[in-house]
């Protein structure tokens, strides 16, 4: 409990039962007859009942309680008390109450709305119990991402959002003048920045948001998310599978245990996320395509602007969400698929040294339809066989001579990944839409609010 008693708040009641208090919050909702009035009283941590007894409080008091309207601001004085029947288990006897504004035509009611109507009114929908309890389970990810790399030796190192190069190719870029200088890109990923700093400083994380202008209208995309990207100088494929099963774990096992009443909540069944602990499952990249042949999962791909299935699947394509979800319908914990084809993946990633048509790159496939939570690789170290690849992918070299020199002075083994917090956020919560584990989602039709 914070010792500015100005700063009390819903969650703390339990610390101060039988003692007067004062809470600064908004309006929920309101009922009353008579003598009485109930107010539900929100203020961020939480919701609690206020009663307002009109022998308890003088006219002007009980008058100002019947003014107040769905989200009109208020200061409210009171004794707690314990009360099982009510919201969160306590209640408020009111004994003063301030308006400090009256709200007038709330246009999200307590009747059902659309999608279209709510996400247009994101900066007001952020207040339901719904959305407060996901962004709430939102600051515990990302609260235990922080400690998982700050408690593990890892040093955060900010990488630029202003590039002037590619990370995984140019077509999903977002695109700038910078100056005199010609042109800079939005940063797809922090990672090559994070390749220096490791080789600096031996085991880092950077973490913020990224960019990606695909036209993607899948409930798992956005254009603008946030990205957290270890990099670890010695580390190989096994270490950088390793530290991503630690890292989930770490997340899920966190949650469970601070979010309770958030959960509890969004009606969030944790029969999986209990189970979430390693050692996870992981097959290759081959062994999941003789699955997805063994079970007729087809490709789906446009032909003449047509979709069609192909079958079987070919080996050598990326898997897609129908690939993803019919693999991970035999694991009730996170999977991790391992050496894609060379040809698949991105120029930067380490070809297996044991067979050059797959490169040392993982991803991890969540449960529950999750989807892609982690995708990581070793990276290539060798200066020769960076640089054609960098030519082979028709990328400016001049551009990378700066990764470049990393493999020139004192090159060694490393690896990273990246993992996306709004789809770890999504699949913890359960909540049906990636746009609903963001503050403000920026999709490809969306910018405002």
């Amino acid at each position: 409990m914070s010792r500015y008693k100005s700063y009390l708040t819903i969650e703390d009641l339990h610390k101060v039962v039988g003692e007067e208090i004062t809470l600064r919050g908004w309006v929920f909702n309101t009922t009353g007859k008579g003598k009485l009035q109930f107010i539900l009283l929100r203020d961020g941590t939480g919701v609690v009942q206020c009663v307002v007894f009109k022998g308890n409080v003088n006219e002007e008091t009980f008058e100002a309680g019947k003014s107040l309207t769905q989200e009109s601001s208020v200061i409210i004085t009171g004794k707690v008390k314990a009360e099982e029947r009510a919201p969160g288990g306590f209640e408020i006897d009111v004994t003063g109450l301030q308006a400090v504004q009256i709200a007038k035509d709330y246009p999200i009611t307590p009747k059902e709305h659309g999608d279209a109507f709510l996400i247009e009114h994101r900066h007001l929908w952020l207040r339901s119990s719904r959305q407060n309890a996901i962004m709430r389970v939102r600051a515990a990810v990302i609260k235990a991402i922080r400690d998982f790399f700050d408690g593990n030796g890892f040093k955060l190192m900010d990488s630029p959002l202003l590039t002037p190069n590619a990370c995984e190719g140019t077509s999903t870029l977002f695109e700038t003048e910078y100056f005199d200088l010609g042109k800079a890109y939005l940063s797809q990923s922090g990672q090559l920045y994070a390749e220096a700093s490791a080789l600096a400083l031996g085991k880092v994380y950077t973490f913020g948001p990224t960019f990606r202008a695909e036209r993607s209208k899948t409930r798992k995309h956005l254009t603008e998310f946030w990205m957290v990207e270890p990099e670890m100088a010695y580390f190989d494929l096994d270490d950088d599978m390793d530290l991503a099963e630690d890292l989930v774990e770490y997340i899920v096992q966190f949650c469970l245990k601070t979010c309770t009443k958030e959960l509890a909540i969004l009606e969030r069944d944790t029969t999986f996320l209990e189970k979430i602990k390693r050692p996870f499952y992981r097959i290759s990249y081959s062994e999941a395509v003789d699955y997805l042949h063994k079970n007729n999962i087809p490709l789906k791909k446009k032909v003449d602007g047509q979709e069609v299935d192909i079958l079987p699947f070919p080996w050598g394509e990326d898997f897609g969400t129908v690939q993803e979800e019919a693999i991970m319908e035999q694991f009730d914990k996170p999977c991790i698929i391992h050496r894609y084809p060379t040809e698949a993946k991105a120029f930067y990633m380490k070809r297996d040294p044991e067979n050059s048509k797959v490169v040392l790159a993982m991803d991890m496939i969540g449960p529950e339809k999750a989807g892609e939570l982690i995708g990581g690789s070793q990276r290539e170290d060798d200066y020769d066989a960076l640089m054609k690849r960098i030519k082979e992918n028709d990328l400016p070299v001049e551009a990378f001579q700066w990764y470049l020199d990393l493999r020139k002075y004192g090159s060694v083994p490393h690896s990273g990944f990246g993992l996306g917090v709004e789809r770890t956020v999504k699949w913890i919560t359960g909540a049906s839409h990636i746009r609903e584990v963001i503050p403000f989602p920026r999709m490809i039709y969306r910018i405002v609010p």
